[in-house]
């Protein structure tokens, strides 16, 4: 075994709750985990060193809520949004049929390359839905291709009913929730449904979610993108780690939030591509509910791979501190996945970590669009372009 000193760090910004921040830092990783935090004038002896020379150093961001299992491309249909048209559910047939006849290499290569511009840009940890087979076999390959990419999976056939059953969502229903969830809960950890109007109500969410949790996945859920409604209520009725997109909440909804477990995700980048209002996280954390940040990264409505960039509109349009908006893509996002090794930079933790091109975090939102990351190591392996 051999450990790696990181000394020189003008700011470390750990989101442990007994440090929070250290000036002047060191930190000795061990392996893929972080063994030793302080002073940089106390680092012990390891065996190899890198000097950051003042850098910031952040946990890795934690991307808690992508779509990058897909083939084909949306530009027209964003290109229409631009001029106009509203944004529906229903662009999604037209990624099903491109990835139903896409190979199971073009899948994992398009992916692949995603989740490679996501490493570049400090994402450490990235959640990866299916949702864009939508048939037992398709769904299943999907899952497969996730598997080999991510250890956060999660099942998501029930992402709106696909053309062959239009007229009969029941059956749908059923075959989601029994002959495709079978096929797919073992390469997954979570399911999804997508709760919300153009998609599944309540009923339906609710059959598909029990099932996937009496095989033993975790609950996610798509609510309240569209416009009021159920899914973040029964998010928290059924003990969801995570209720994502929460863009129309209630006064009520905020306060089943606040008084619950389930982490509100927000995807800033899904309202900036649809010209959509923001969920104003403002309220929500003032209320007391843990809010994160994720890119929602898929080829309709968010086709973004940069937290980074969801950061500044975090703090822009949804009345975030950039502290805050930093901690909801890290430590936020690791709470939404119910993981506590990674989102931190704390003893025993994985060394998941970014070193910025700046001497404080606040430059994710001050210099919008401007490449920061000067390195980043995941796993404690340093990673290269």
């Amino acid at each position: 075994m051999s450990t790696t000193a990181l000394t020189g760090i003008g700011l470390l910004v750990t989101h442990d709750a007994e440090l929070g921040e250290i000036r002047d830092a060191a930190l000795v990783i061990d392996e893929d985990r972080i063994v030793w935090i302080g002073a940089s004038a106390d680092v012990p002896d390891a065996d190899d060193g890198t000097d950051l020379d003042g850098r910031c150093v952040i946990p890795g961001f934690v991307d808690s809520h992508t779509h990058v299992i897909f083939a084909g491309d949306r530009a027209p249909e964003f290109e229409a949004r631009m001029s106009g048209q509203p944004y529906t559910a229903g662009g999604i047939h037209s990624t099903v049929a491109a990835t139903r006849a896409a190979s199971d290499d073009e899948l994992t290569g398009h992916a692949a390359g995603l989740i490679a511009e996501m490493l570049a840009a400090g994402t450490t940890t990235t959640e990866i839905k299916t949702g864009y087979g939508l048939s037992t076999v398709d769904e299943q390959r999907s899952a497969q291709v996730a598997a080999r990419l991510s250890d956060d999976v999660t099942f998501l056939g029930a992402h709106v009913v696909p053309a062959e059953y239009a007229d009969r969502p029941d059956d749908y229903v059923a075959l989601v929730s029994g002959p495709m969830l079978d096929a797919c809960a073992p390469y997954c950890r979570w399911i999804d449904v997508f709760c919300d109007r153009g998609a599944f109500d309540v009923d339906q969410a609710r059959t598909i979610l029990a099932a996937g949790s009496a095989r033993g996945l975790g609950l996610r859920v798509h609510a309240n993108q569209f416009g009021h409604g159920a899914g973040v209520q029964l998010a928290v009725e059924l003990g969801a780690a995570s209720a994502d997109h929460c863009t129309h909440l209630s006064d009520t909804d905020v306060e089943a939030l606040a008084g619950s477990t389930t982490v509100a995700t927000l995807l800033p980048g899904a309202e900036f591509s649809t010209r959509s209002p923001y969920p104003d996280a403002r309220r929500l954390i003032d209320a007391g509910a843990t809010v994160a940040l994720a890119t929602d990264c898929n080829p309709g409505s968010s086709y973004t791979s940069n937290m980074a960039f969801c950061i500044a509109l975090a703090v822009r349009e949804m009345n975030m501190t950039p502290a805050e908006a930093l901690w909801a893509a890290t430590a936020g996002g690791a709470r939404a996945l119910r993981r506590d090794d990674v989102g931190v930079i704390a003893l025993g933790s994985r060394a998941d970590l970014v070193a910025l091109q700046a001497t404080s975090p606040v430059h994710l939102a001050y210099r919008p669009g401007v490449p920061l990351i000067a390195a980043t190591w995941k796993g404690g392996q340093p990673i290269t372009a």
